[in-house]
């Protein structure tokens, strides 16, 4: 009887005792980087954010967030002596009474308001997830800790970010079109100059050089109806406005991903509100980890990897684009073949080859093939809020190639520019996992 009373009274001081420790503290999930990637797109929609430029918002922003949760998880293998010139960061001393998954996303949305140029328009966001936070049990002391260690390391990746070259661009000469045939020229409706001509002089996250992955030359300009590039133009003048199947044109719309459209209305010329190539890749990324229910640290460095892959993936792209400065379809076919043609899609604003959507969608591919697996299936509604309905998927590289085609049938894009962009962002996406030692 003495024996059960003593085990007892052990039991019920074990149980005093454990109530009297710290309060666990509420857990986030992926789902708030996710939201924090939505929102920043939202306000590149309203910035028009070039798609090179979102990328590398994005990369800098998953950084802060890596970098919080590099120095809290022990699995998270932190990127000092990865990418290149990346310090080995102070852990800040507020880390004491914080919560590093709250400190985590804060550090995201303080990183992507000092560099969007609207960015202030994130700060209801924080606010609303601060409140959200609150409501789910964290303490005004965890909070306030968080805040504190999240700007912290938010400084010292925006100093990181700094020195990466871009801000320079702006003192280089204005890029100006050679008009040699064969080359890229400005082109309708807005004649848009070109976009980010000097972006490959930004320092890359994990590549050697912005050269390293340069494609294959591309099948050279020539009007001789026998010539490779003159079949490559009528197969491009088959499938212009009116030459696409229903089908065709659904796979052209769900890809087009082009900030810079625009619509003449009568006199009037309309911006057409659309997310970036980028964006719609890290939509997917959130996708495929909500699925596969990823938790916090997963979903972070898997959103982390793509945003480098993406970055890296624009860098090497725009050296190839201004180093070949290629004509685009619709400025061949009108002088050379027909001078009413149009392609289905707006032709984006800087020169042909390589194709960035097939660059950077088999770099995104490639990464997420290998968190995710070679037959993961999906279906992607990231383009929902933009009155694009969602297409089913059966693994990330059969994304890859559709958004790659898709450029031929919009018609911007011509074959060997598509083949080799996948070529090529395929072996970024491959040296970016090499180099944090994923494959």
């Amino acid at each position: 009887m003495r024996k059960l009373l003593f085990i007892s009274w052990l039991f019920s001081f074990f149980l005093l005792i454990s109530s009297c420790g710290p309060a666990k503290q509420p857990e986030l999930h992926g789902d708030d980087i996710g939201k924090v990637i939505a929102q920043m797109t939202n306000v590149m929609v309203h910035d028009v954010t070039n798609p090179p430029l979102a990328a590398r918002f994005f990369a800098y922003t998953c950084l802060a967030g890596y970098e919080v949760v590099s120095q809290n998880d022990m699995h998270i293998k932190n990127m000092h002596e990865v990418l290149n010139n990346y310090p080995a960061f102070n852990k800040a001393k507020a880390v004491r009474g914080s919560n590093y998954q709250l400190s985590a996303v804060l550090a995201m949305y303080k990183t992507a308001q000092k560099l969007q140029p609207s960015g202030v328009l994130l700060k209801k966001s924080e606010q609303q997830f601060l409140d959200s936070c609150r409501l789910i049990g964290f303490s005004d002391a965890v909070i306030d800790s968080s805040i504190s260690y999240a700007t912290a390391i938010s400084k010292q990746v925006l100093t990181y970010a700094k020195a990466d070259g871009y801000r320079k661009i702006s003192t280089y000469p204005r890029y100006t079109p050679t008009g040699n045939a064969g080359t890229w020229d400005p082109t309708p409706p807005s004649y848009m100059a070109p976009v980010e001509p000097y972006f490959y002089t930004v320092r890359p996250l994990t590549l050697d050089s912005s050269f390293q992955f340069i494609s294959v030359s591309p099948v050279p300009f020539s009007t001789e109806k026998s010539s490779a590039f003159y079949k490559f133009l009528l197969l491009n003048y088959a499938k212009g406005e009116n030459g696409l199947t229903t089908a065709e044109k659904d796979i052209a719309n769900f890809w087009d991903c082009n900030p810079f459209a625009v619509q003449n209305d009568g006199h009037m010329v309309m911006g057409l509100k659309k997310i970036s190539p980028g964006a719609h890749w890290l939509g997917i990324t959130g996708i495929a980890c909500k699925q596969s229910k990823a938790g916090f640290s997963k979903t972070v460095e898997v959103t982390t990897t793509v945003a480098i892959g993406l970055m890296d993936g624009f860098i090497s792209c725009w050296a190839d684009k201004y180093k070949t400065n290629r004509v685009r379809p619709e400025t061949a076919i009108r002088k050379y073949i027909d001078p009413h043609w149009k392609p289905f899609l707006q032709t984006p604003p800087f020169p042909e080859y390589s194709s960035g959507h097939s660059v950077i969608s088999a770099t995104s591919a490639a990464i997420l093939t290998y968190y995710f697996g070679p037959n993961f299936s999906y279906t992607d509604s990231t383009e929902i809020n933009y009155g694009i309905p969602p297409r089913k998927f059966t693994s990330f590289d059969q994304a890859a190639k559709e958004a790659a085609i898709s450029r031929f049938l919009g018609g911007i894009h011509f074959k060997d520019a598509i083949d080799n962009g996948l070529v090529q962002g395929n072996k970024v996406g491959k040296w970016v996992l090499q180099k944090m030692n994923k494959n």
